[in-house]
């Protein structure tokens, strides 16, 4: 989390549901301050009247970009010569990306190589590479599990994705990467250690709110609490139950 962090949002309309505004707003917030706020499309398309009524609530600034050329995403253009103008600013510290095109892989690396922090988020058909390319990438879906109007679909969303043995793999690779001698590493490094392996890792596609819970589920690992001598505060640690 990095509440200081001035971000630039820059939304594809084409690419994402207008549905969830709301909470990808609220989820947004909780990486940093959204200093700029932009959404592209043609907005003369009847398809993106949806989108009209929730953009005055929520401060966003609609970019008109015609389509030109049939074929062709002239949207895709227009929100990476922004990105770019936005970079060399030097007015945020971070991205967030809306889209679920593969078309932003290279505008996610590039900002990345420039030192920003880049939040994707899409539908859970985004490519795999897109993805990647970002530091960590949420899933519209799982938003959508908070969502009032779609309570009766929260339990579906949370049976998206299974415990797998990649997971379990996944985790457990991290805890001995970390570990002490004894096999315990502290939680918190275990989940960004996890966040650079795996961007679109989240505990909420697998049902749990946080990591704790999900890793508390998990047979195969022991979880503890320590209380840090200074601050007492309590501090998680974990580690695989096969460590000697």
């Amino acid at each position: 989390m990095h509440p200081d962090k001035k971000l630039a949002v820059l939304i594809d309309a084409d690419n994402v549901p207008s549905g969830q505004v709301k909470e990808m707003m609220e989820e947004i917030a909780k990486y940093g301050n959204p200093t700029i706020k932009r959404i592209y499309g043609d907005w003369t398309k009847p398809q993106l009247g949806k989108w009209k009524s929730v953009l005055l609530e929520n401060a966003i600034n609609p970019i008109q970009q015609y389509s030109y050329t049939s074929g062709k995403n002239a949207t895709d253009s227009a929100m990476i010569i922004d990105a770019m103008d936005i970079l060399y600013s030097e007015k945020v510290d971070g991205f967030c990306l809306v889209s679920s095109d593969s078309d932003f892989t290279k505008l996610a690396t590039r900002l990345r190589e420039a030192g920003m922090l880049v939040i994707g988020l899409g539908e859970k058909k985004t490519p795999e590479p897109f993805i990647v390319a970002c530091d960590k990438f949420i899933y519209l879906e799982i938003l959508a599990a908070d969502s009032e109007d779609t309570k009766s679909k929260e339990k579906e969303v949370k049976q998206y994705e299974q415990i797998t043995p990649n997971l379990l793999r996944l985790i457990s690779s991290s805890i001995s990467d970390l570990g002490d001698d004894d096999g315990w590493a502290f939680l918190g490094d275990v989940g960004n250690l996890i966040q650079k392996k795996q961007p679109n890792f989240d505990a909420r596609n697998y049902g749990f709110q946080k990591l704790t819970p999900l890793i508390t589920s998990i047979a195969k690992f022991e979880v503890k609490e320590r209380v840090h001598p200074k601050s007492n505060n309590k501090l998680i640690y974990v580690r695989n139950k096969t460590s000697k």
